[in-house]
């Protein structure tokens, strides 16, 4: 039994270092391929009768086009193994969770959690009840194109659901007390001993960049300012004024709800307030032409094949009923539907219309190398998801990548922090590259902190015994 398609020499690489693994991380950029490599360890085990099924969780919005790679890679014997669930249905559906958590018991599963940085957060449910099930599955993957979108502490709950061995602490807060160091209002202020995670981390991690293994065009970025009308910047100042007397910095809620209310404004929205706390916004024009970052946008959009990424659901539908040729892509369309938009958008259709939640992750849209960022947030690694929907394999063309901001706003602020994270993921990266030639020179032990010496741990019961024998 073999698949239907060979696996690139970068992907068999990682076959041959993940076999001999019960669990692993595949740290693989967006495009390299790492859906068809986790299949491929998949059918290994199928066939070696190591495992029953495949429990693949990813996000909603991935579904199907997992669905779809499966069907496309797999003989039919094998496609029967696999069990595909929504990361976001495990925060709350007790019927999702009770069905994976009997299956687990009863078979012999490979748990693959798919875009892991949906689960760094170990305090969330979809977290805890993802390591419920993983427990219960002897062989676990963890996929992702990155392995931080924030800093280093995203590394805590992604390792603990393959085990927490690796790291080498039972709970968060053990992990905190050595590596994570906050001021006096709790807030995180840097991450210690970062090359020992990576240390730790490194002989259960495959990382490749697509730069190492494809060859690709470049990536072409830009910013395009605008400024707030008068009455704008009169709003803005009059909501920052409201919401900064309720921040309290014990409380991250309260800085979220500025941040929220500021973006608000400079996308176009005027805030009306119930109270100091609450909320809810309408429009601050009567036509969205007149809306200074949509006429930013329009004086800038390409007479080609584009993705425009919105952070509000408003600008989405703004944008649909003024852009001729738009289909719409986020939240508002059904996971029915959604296909047909996609077809519409590689046909006739000139632009795609989305929310990164929903276009963000697992699409193939090479044949588009536009994309426009209408507005931001502040997540790195979906930033990067949204960029590597077109920058990969079968792209023929320089990817051109524009953000809209206002000048003198949080804009200019979010734009900052983004390339900041991603100099800390570059620094991570690195740091594991590095471990990783350290672990094959023998290397076992690190200073850890100034005193302190600790060494490797050989987890012996993480390694597949047989896996030479396959």
């Amino acid at each position: 039994m073999r698949l239907n398609n060979d696996l690139l020499p970068h992907q068999q690489e990682a076959v041959e270092k993940m076999r001999k693994l019960k669990v692993g991380a595949l740290f693989m950029e967006q495009g390299t391929g790492k859906t068809i490599t986790a299949i491929e360890l998949a059918r290994i085990r199928f066939e070696a009768g190591k495992i029953d099924r495949v429990v693949w969780l990813c996000p909603c919005s991935a579904k199907g086009n997992i669905k779809a790679e499966i069907l496309k890679q797999c003989p039919e014997e094998l496609s029967r193994i696999f069990v595909i669930c929504g990361i976001e249905t495990l925060s709350s559906s007790v019927r999702a969770n009770e069905y994976l958590l009997n299956l687990t018991s009863r078979e012999r599963c490979f748990l693959v959690v798919d875009e892991s940085l949906l689960v760094k957060n170990h305090q969330t449910y979809r977290c805890k009840n993802i390591t419920r099930i993983s427990n219960m599955c002897p062989y676990k993957l963890i996929l992702n194109g990155t392995p931080i979108s924030k800093n280093e502490a995203d590394l805590y709950a992604q390792f603990y659901i393959l085990d927490w061995r690796i790291l080498g602490y039972r709970s968060f807060w053990s992990f905190a007390a050595n590596h994570l160091e906050y001021d006096d209002q709790g807030r995180l202020r840097r991450v210690l001993n970062a090359d020992y995670l990576a240390h730790k981390i490194s002989p259960y991690t495959f990382q490749i960049r697509k730069a190492d293994c494809i060859k690709l065009p470049g990536k072409s970025y830009r910013s395009i300012g605008f400024y707030l009308t008068n009455e704008q910047n009169l709003e803005y100042e009059r909501v920052a004024e409201i919401l900064m007397m309720g921040i309290d910095e014990r409380e991250p809620q309260t800085i979220y709800r500025l941040f929220s209310g500021l973006q608000a404004v400079i996308s176009g929205k005027r805030l009306v307030f119930q109270g100091r706390r609450h909320f809810h916004t309408e429009e601050f024009f009567d036509n969205p032409m007149k809306n200074p970052r949509i006429q930013a946008l329009l004086r800038n959009i390409p007479d080609e094949k584009t993705i425009i990424f919105c952070r509000f659901e408003s600008e989405v539908s703004q944008l649909c009923e003024i852009i001729p040729d738009a289909v719409r892509f986020d939240g508002k369309v059904s996971m029915k539907n959604r296909n047909e938009a996609l077809k519409q958008f590689s046909g006739e259709k000139k632009y795609l219309i989305a929310n990164k939640n929903c276009a963000g992750f697992s699409l193939n849209l090479q044949f588009c190398h536009n994309i426009i960022f209408l507005s931001n947030d502040w997540e790195l690694g979906k930033r990067l998801q949204s960029e590597d929907r077109v920058h990969r394999l079968g792209q023929n063309c320089k990817v051109n990548i524009t953000d809209i901001f206002a000048y003198n706003t949080l804009d200019e602020r979010i734009l900052n922090c983004l390339s900041r994270k991603e100099g800390i993921l570059d620094s991570i990266k690195k740091e594991i590259d590095m471990a990783k030639m350290d672990f094959k020179s023998g290397i076992r032990e690190i200073i850890y902190g100034k005193n302190k010496r600790r060494t490797v741990v050989d987890l012996s019961e993480l390694g597949d015994d047989d896996a030479e024998n396959l």
